[in-house]
Formats: structure tokens, sequence, C-alpha cells
């Protein structure tokens, strides 16, 4: 029974509604995060592999600021420079690891516009992030108000908002989880709960920026996730690869994740079939939580696999913050 109760209110808590675990005001300023280190398995700390990942590095995350928490999506650095996006709209930057700092911890709401300001806290449900390291421009996909937002570099202001039809037929308690931008300046957005009459998730491939007005309609595609999962975050490796973060909540694991490369076609139409093979799943006796967020860095010889869970605000989940290598043959192969 106990069990029961723990995931009807998890299932109630990932519905993007308010609840009073979420800050309702966040005034920017400093941050201080501590990181206390993890082993992967609880049953064997020396484990350092999972899947076809190694395991590089596992952090729980706290902070005395209210603010902190509920990391729905993720950008990362290899210096170990953390940005997080919460679902309540909330930066927070942070840095983890043995590499120097690039910029000091800190915490701040995302900017709004004067349009804007009159809608409730509660409905910027921010669940995506994605960026171009060219421009230093960010994107992000507000799961309630079904809207795509891009920022000017720094997050110092907003530059263009734009809804899709597309996107508004999908549930809003499940929509823009997962935004991702090809380096061709295509992007991908994937409904966690958008589902199409196969029983796939409609996925939306735009030909250029989804917050500009002169952006042409995009194409639908069909995501398939690992069995019994849902996507919750996706993000470019390469114009070729794709990697997926799927989440599944059950009473005999509660949270479990998996982490899935798409194999992406060089040519992408309407129906296209996006199938996902799993390389690595997270479940007990592993690190295990709501994992939201996933990025991707390189370092020489080696790309990098970051992921995030969302802690909802509540004392009985953890901010995990993993840290994976992902080996070259598995890119190579495919």
């Amino acid at each position: 029974m106990q069990r029961i109760l723990i995931v009807l209110a998890l299932a109630i808590l990932l519905l993007p509604a308010p609840h009073p675990s979420k800050p309702k005001d966040v005034r920017a300023g400093a941050l201080l995060v501590t990181a206390r280190a993890l082993p992967l398995s609880s049953v064997d700390p020396a484990l350092r592999r999972v899947g076809a990942l190694d395991y590089l590095g596992g952090w729980s995350l706290e902070s005395d600021n209210p603010g902190f928490g509920g990391i729905s999506a993720l950008i990362a650095t290899p210096q170990g420079d953390v940005l997080g996006l919460s679902d309540s709209g909330i930066l927070t930057g942070f840095h983890v690891g043995m590499g120097e700092a690039r910029r000091r911890p800190f915490i701040a709401p995302l900017p709004v516009r004067r349009q804007d300001r009159f809608r409730p806290w509660w409905s910027w449900d921010s669940e995506s992030l994605t960026h171009d390291p060219a421009t230093d421009r960010y994107w992000v996909g507000f799961e309630l108000l079904q809207a795509i937002c891009r920022y000017g570099p720094g997050f110092a202001r907003v530059e263009a908002c734009r809804t899709w039809p597309e996107i508004m037929a999908w549930p809003k308690t499940g929509s823009i989880e997962s935004l991702a931008r090809l380096p061709d300046g295509r992007f991908i957005v994937i409904g966690e709960m958008g589902m199409t009459q196969d029983g796939k998730h409609d996925s939306l491939l735009f030909a250029g920026d989804p917050a500009e007005q002169d952006t042409p309609a995009p194409i639908h595609m069909r995501y398939t996730p690992p069995k019994g999962y849902r996507p919750t975050d996706a993000v470019a490796i390469d114009s070729r690869h794709l990697l997926v973060l799927n989440r599944r909540l059950t009473l005999e694991d509660l949270f479990t994740a998996t982490i899935a490369i798409v194999d992406l076609p060089a040519r992408m139409t309407p129906g296209t079939d996006l199938k996902s093979r799993t390389i690595a799943r997270l479940a007990p006796p592993l690190l295990a939580d709501n994992f939201e967020g996933l990025a991707v860095t390189r370092e020489p010889g080696r790309t990098i696999i970051w992921v995030v869970s969302d802690d909802n605000h509540e004392f009985f989940q953890r901010t995990l913050l993993l840290k994976f290598g992902l080996p070259n043959r598995l890119l190579e192969a495919s």
C-alpha cells in the first residue's frame, strides 16, 4: 500500500499543475550548491559500467535556496559547468567535478516579455531547452503554454515566441518535453503524450527556428521509444544521431529510465519512423529517480552524456546529476 501511495503521489506531481512545493518567487543572485559523489550501484560500489556506457561520476545536489531543484532540462560543458532549467522557469548555474569553473554559481528566473507578465507563475512550465553555441542563443519549450521561445545570449531577453497548432493538438500535460536543435539549424520536438494513431509519439521536424513567425509548418514524424517508456528529453549528438532520455514509473521499481540512440536518416520525410535503440537502463539497485534532463559534451576521443533528475521539490526525491562516456563504436557502427 505504501508503494501504491508513493506512485500515486509521484504521478500527481508529474502533472504540470501548480502545487505548494514549487517556488513562486525567485530572485536572481548567487547560489551555493553542495555536490555529494555517489557510486553507480548501491550493491556494488565498484561498478563502473551500465549497458554500453562508462560511468564517469555522479552527484546528489542540494542547496538551501528554495528555488533550487525541479530541473527538467540541462546544458553542460566538458569542464563541468552546468546550466539547469527547472519546470518553474528558473535557471540555475553551478559546477561539478575537478575542472575549474568558468562562471559563478547563480540562480535567476527566465526573463518574461512585457505582454506575458500577467500570466500566473505556475504557467511557466519550462520542460525543454536547447542551445546554439555559434550565436549563444537558447530555445525553451513550455509545456502548459505549448509555446517555444528563443532567448538572446546569456538569457538577456526574450527574442521571439510562437505556438503551433501541431503542438496545441497534444495534451497540455505531456507536450514539449523534448526539444533538440540539429547542427544544420533544424529542430526536432517530440511529444511526451502526443500520440499517433499507431501508438507512437508524434514528432515534429522544423526546417528553421520554431520561435519565428516565418518558419514553415513542421512535418510529422513518429518516435518509437523502448517499450513502456515515454520520452522526457532529447539532444543531437551530431547530424546523424539523436540521443533520447525515456522515463517509466511503476509499482515495482518506481522511477526507471533508459538512454537511447536514434539513427537519423539522411532524408527525413512525413511519417519517418525514429526508431530507438537502448544503450543503458537506469533502475534499482543503480541510481534511479525522475530523470528528465539530458546534455551532450565532448572530451578528447569520446562523447560525454549528462543526465539530471527532477526532484519535484519534494523531500523524498533527489536531484541527481550523472556523467557517462559513450563509446565511439556505438556511433561508428550505425
